[in-house]
């Protein structure tokens, strides 16, 4: 396939750009392979896949700093990736083994690594914001020069708790970045049909809280809206609202057949706005790579995530006596 032309001049270097590339392949490749587990039934229950969105995860993660936190939605596999988190436990969680992150007994809304400093995809709709405020609130009272992302959809947008959470952000300069991951539709309803107040980051004006309205399709300018947000919050001086404009290529999960909109809609989409297409472009008009370069970094990653299912698939299942395990602390915590 001929190369995209494409003018724009990336503010980041050659390898760096060959990173989020990298990054955004390796969700790609790895939801299609869980799109194809899922299909053989060796996923269970629901599966919300990102296609389309890994811009808005990759470009925000390399605005981060070691120690930050991220909280997010039920929306999470890329979300993991994108932190460090292992291909081969994650895809072993989805499937329920015991080689995955939460020994196979949590799938994706119960998935979580304090190594990797993240608190999980959680399947009640907004329940993780005023989480991602509490995590925020630990990091001021620590004094430490942590920021929290705390991630939620255009439909989570419209809870009630997500306005307490912004209140009791800004009343406490807590070092959060609430980020609206908008694709668009939330479970199958469009931002049209859904809300009379289309501009979600606006809202938080009512609040004191700044924010902005984000190309999610583009990871250079989610990585600088990043940035700029995360320099606010470690300035002391409170939240940060990052409304990303993105969307999801799938249903919202793998049971959902999409009818609310046409396959055109999603094919332009496709077309003219991929955001691992808009790197492709950039690295090869501006002579960054070739296609060879390309090619053997695709390679490379559908061999990490064939890897990964192979592992998911040779990995039992939880004994037993793992129903009892995992639900009490083991000692009581020690008074300071």
């Amino acid at each position: 396939m001929a190369p995209r032309k494409s003018t724009k001049k990336p503010n980041v270097s050659a390898e760096e750009l060959k990173a989020y590339y990298r990054d955004m392949l390796l969700i790609r490749r790895f939801e299609e392979k869980a799109g194809q587990l899922y299909g053989m039934g060796l996923i269970g229950g629901f599966c919300h896949l990102y296609i389309g969105q890994e811009a808005v995860v990759v470009g925000l993660e390399a605005a981060a700093e070691e120690g930050d936190k991220r909280v997010t939605s039920y929306r999470d596999h890329g979300h993991m990736l994108a932190c460090g988190m292992d291909p081969n436990g994650v895809m072993a969680e989805l499937t329920g083994r015991e080689g995955g992150y939460s020994k196979g007994k949590g799938g994706s809304m119960h998935m979580f690594s304090k190594e990797k400093h993240f608190y999980g995809g959680h399947g009640i709709v907004a329940a993780q914001v005023p989480l991602g405020a509490g995590l925020a609130f630990a990091d001021k009272y620590k004094d430490n020069g942590r920021v929290t992302f705390a991630y939620f959809g255009d439909g989570a947008a419209n809870q009630g708790q997500v306005y307490e959470a912004y209140n009791m952000a800004e009343l406490w300069s807590l070092p959060v970045v609430f980020v609206i991951e908008n694709n668009q539709y939330a479970m199958g309803t469009s931002t049209k049909r859904s809300t009379m107040s289309p501009s979600y980051w606006e809202r938080g004006v009512a609040y004191g809280i700044p924010g902005e309205e984000v190309d999610g399709m583009d990871v250079l300018a989610v990585k600088e809206a990043g940035q700029k947000a995360v320099a606010h919050c470690r300035a002391g001086k409170g939240p940060y609202i990052l409304e990303i404009k993105t969307y999801r290529y799938r249903g919202h999960s793998m049971s959902d057949p999409a009818k609310y909109r046409t396959r055109e809609e999603v094919q332009k989409m496709r077309d003219e706005r991929d955001p691992i297409e808009q790197v492709r472009a950039l690295l090869l008009t501006g002579e960054h790579a070739t296609e060879e370069d390309l090619k053997a970094i695709d390679k490379d990653i559908k061999n990490i995530v064939n890897e990964s299912a192979e592992f998911a698939k040779a990995s039992p299942e939880p004994a037993l006596d793992e129903l009892w395990t995992d639900i009490y602390a083991t000692e009581a915590p020690q008074e300071a």
